[in-house]
């Protein structure tokens, strides 16, 4: 028979969770996927100005890019598992330091060698110490709206892919690279600073830390295949952020229509990551990751059959949205087979999955256009890496009671 302390405890959480205060937790998701994924993924707006200035390649140059998202992808296991010990408060505080640091500082830096060591480890330990601790700290927060709480959260990623790079260029095109970096580094700073004091831990008792080692969830079938699957779908998806804009040019289209395609394709991404709220609420996490992982296997073959630039927009278009649905639910499917305990390291240790993709694929399409003088094959091998990335997730059965290793 329950105690008077367990009732109202059982009382308290039931009006916590899924309540304004957990709203208040997605605030701070997408204010720090916002932050993150713009900061990052607006590096290349600064490629061109430091070229210039420092006289160096495009090689030597994206390198900046390069270990940052190396750091980023690779050190999340560690800031994830040190986000369940220790709160995402914490972790979150420390990386509002480190990004706003790391883009500060690099604005002062008068050799390549050296930004590689103060932006790469400022802005990949930032995002590292920041996105994941607060994305997994969501999960305690909500039951019945979780796939919404993530889908909003996830948004926020999408927005700053969107407003974070043309405003860079604006400020760049205004002040030079250095000033902007000095902006941006303030303005990073000072919302990830506030989306830490707004994170608290959730009220689930068994979020903390298990103790326990974490080889029983690595090694089950569904996070294998899980993690297959993310590797091979994600490598197909880096070859059109690379080359889709390449391609459209070399098919006729000019270079501001050739660029505006990514823009679609994020674009498509937000409302892909919005929508998954409601549908959320009428079939499992699951299953809806199996169709956006199909649909954007599927759309490889309107880009391979379908070359004109209307084509390409229907393409950026069905990829960008099936993209969008699959990231705002990944969370979401790993809570369903893993539970609540350990998520900050489990969503850490899965992202990795991300690295190595961010690697394996424009170098492996690169090198199959260079070889073959032609990007239908690079888009083929493209299409071959989603079929796989489906097939390995539709292997994957519904929860059992044996499957949830670590709830």
């Amino acid at each position: 028979m329950l105690q008077l302390n367990d009732k109202i405890a059982i009382i308290t959480d039931a009006n916590v969770r899924d309540g304004a205060r957990a709203w208040r937790m997605v605030s701070a998701a997408f204010v720090s996927g916002f932050v993150v994924f713009g900061i990052v993924y607006s590096f290349g707006v600064f490629l061109q100005p430091m070229m210039t200035e420092f006289q160096s390649s495009r090689v030597a140059t994206s390198a900046f890019y390069s270990i940052a998202s190396v750091i980023w992808y690779f050190a999340s296991p560690i800031t994830g598992a040190l986000g369940d010990r220790f709160g995402p408060r914490i972790m979150a505080g420390v990386g509002a330091v480190a990004m706003g640091a790391g883009l500060a500082l690099t604005a002062f830096i008068e050799q390549l060698w050296i930004g590689y060591i103060i932006y790469g480890l400022g802005v990949g330990l930032g995002a590292a110490c920041t996105y994941i601790p607060i994305l997994a700290n969501l999960g305690g927060w909500f039951v019945e709206k979780r796939n919404t709480a993530f889908a909003i959260a996830a948004a926020g990623t999408g927005f700053g892919m969107l407003i974070v790079p043309p405003m860079s260029a604006i400020l760049i095109e205004k002040f030079g690279w250095r000033s902007a970096d000095l902006i941006l580094g303030a303005g990073s700073f000072v919302l990830l600073a506030a989306s830490a004091l707004m994170v608290a831990p959730p009220p689930v008792p068994h979020q903390a830390p298990s103790g326990r080692p974490l080889q029983p969830v690595l090694r089950s079938y569904e996070f294998v295949m899980m993690y297959i699957s993310w590797v091979f779908a994600t490598t197909a998806l880096f070859v059109p952020f690379v080359f889709l804009p390449q391609f459209a040019a070399a098919h006729g289209a000019s270079p501001v229509a050739a660029s505006a395609l990514i823009s679609v394709l994020g674009a498509a991404s937000v409302l892909g990551r919005l929508g998954i709220g409601g549908l959320g609420q009428r079939m499992s996490s699951l299953t809806l990751f199996k169709i956006a992982v199909l649909i954007m296997a599927a759309s490889y073959v309107v880009w391979l059959t379908l070359p004109g630039y209307s084509s390409l927009v229907a393409f950026a278009i069905i990829l960008g949205i099936a993209y969008g649905v699959r990231i705002a639910l990944v969370p979401s499917v790993l809570i369903e087979f893993f539970g609540l305990r350990d998520l900050g390291a489990i969503l850490g240790i899965f992202f990795t999955a991300t690295g190595f993709a961010s690697i394996i694929g424009p170098l492996l399409a690169g090198y199959v256009v260079d070889v073959t003088g032609s990007y239908q094959w690079g888009i083929a091998f493209a299409l071959a890496a989603g079929v796989v990335g489906f097939v390995a997730i539709a292997l994957i059965g519904p929860k059992t009671n044996n499957t949830a290793l670590n709830g």
